[in-house]
């Protein structure tokens, strides 16, 4: 569900990117009462796994269509839904900067539709409230479900009303709607089941993360080593591996867009958007998780799949390595910086 900046207008874009600055300042000063030690770990691991796992499209069956973990929901429950979100925008950042995934006029935008509904809204409007009389596998599983297939409609919902107020008519609000929701709706199913394997994991190995993170408290004394380490090791195991397995079928939005004008791309021709596309493609050093950029002219009908299956490939493992390095990096970075920022302040008021 990454967009591309053909996809918004300039005024779209710069909006969506003033909404979610301000929420990331919001989220910035708010995670400071929880912010300690141990979870700047957890956030760069939980970082790297979030974009492992988003390298891994998945098949929707009987549509030709594909999908990929948003996570956002999986970061609101292990690390709140401040620090989940910021999380989330190094992600995403990384992605766009490095990978040309999602366009740097988009950015906003993608870190909001798969940011903030899910961490701010979806997490404790929904999952918390379903979880409030404790922790089982059963609950876990119907609240996982539920509000994953609830936070990515609103996601997909997103996408369209950005593009409708953008006035790309190659994308009339009545059609594309009609095919982004159920689209997504089947993509959230998967992104329910690997919600609850992974919060029932946690659950089960250390229960204290979760709570804590749900009360806004710091995790403390708890020793997360076992969890760190068993999330890098699946972190390192997607994205070198598992992300030759990916679906070459289009991804949702992708596929929306083909069912609705015809290409499953849109060409955009004003000069914000071809200054944000040289800029990215000088910063892109494995554009599309690969040492080679797709030639233009080459992408596949929506519906096409490669003749090669798994498509073993040294550029995708190394993107899913250098990639997931990087996030681990940035989410770290930006949680020590809070923590920093935590003690300086406690230091000027004592």
């Amino acid at each position: 569900m990454h967009m591309a900046d053909a996809l918004i207008s300039p005024l779209v874009g710069g909006t969506m990117w003033v909404a979610t600055a301000g929420v990331a300042a919001y989220s910035i000063k708010k995670v400071q009462n929880e912010m300690d030690e141990k979870k700047i770990p957890l956030m760069g691991v939980m970082g790297a796994f979030i974009f492992a796992s988003q390298m891994i499209n998945f098949s929707i069956p009987g549509t030709g269509s594909s999908g990929h973990l948003g996570g956002g929901l999986i970061l609101a429950i292990l690390l709140g839904p401040y620090a989940g979100f910021l999380t989330m925008a190094s992600v995403l950042t990384i992605q766009a900067l490095f990978f040309a995934d999602g366009g740097l006029l988009a950015l906003g935008s993608n870190v909001f539709n798969l940011g903030f509904f899910p961490c701010f809204i979806a997490y404790p409007l929904i999952y918390k409230m379903l979880m409030r009389k404790g922790y089982s596998t059963k609950r876990i599983f119907g609240a996982s479900m539920l509000t994953a297939i609830i936070g990515l409609q609103m996601g997909a919902f997103g996408v369209v009303l950005e593009t409708f107020f953008s006035g790309k008519t190659e994308l009339p609000f009545g059609t594309f709607v009609l095919l982004m929701q159920p689209i997504h709706l089947a993509i959230g199913v998967v992104e329910g089941l690997v919600t609850t394997a992974i919060v029932t994991y946690i659950w089960k190995s250390r229960p204290e993360i979760i709570e804590k993170a749900g009360s806004g408290e710091a995790i403390g004394n708890i020793s997360i080593k076992k969890v760190v380490a068993g999330l890098a090791a699946v972190a390192v195991l997607s994205g070198v591996v598992l992300s030759w397995f990916a679906s070459s079928n289009p991804d949702g939005l992708e596929w929306s867009m083909f069912k609705t004008a015809g290409k499953a791309e849109l060409e955009a021709q004003d000069g914000i958007h071809q200054s944000l596309s040289e800029i990215q493609n000088k910063t892109a050093f494995l554009p599309g998780y690969d040492f080679k950029a797709p030639e233009k002219g080459t992408e596949q009908s929506a519906g096409e799949s490669e003749a090669s299956w798994p498509a073993v490939s040294g550029g995708t493992s190394t993107a899913g390595l250098v990639g997931g390095g990087m996030t681990l990096v940035l989410a770290g970075l930006v949680g020590s910086g809070i923590s920093l920022a935590k003690r300086r302040k406690k230091g000027t008021q004592a």
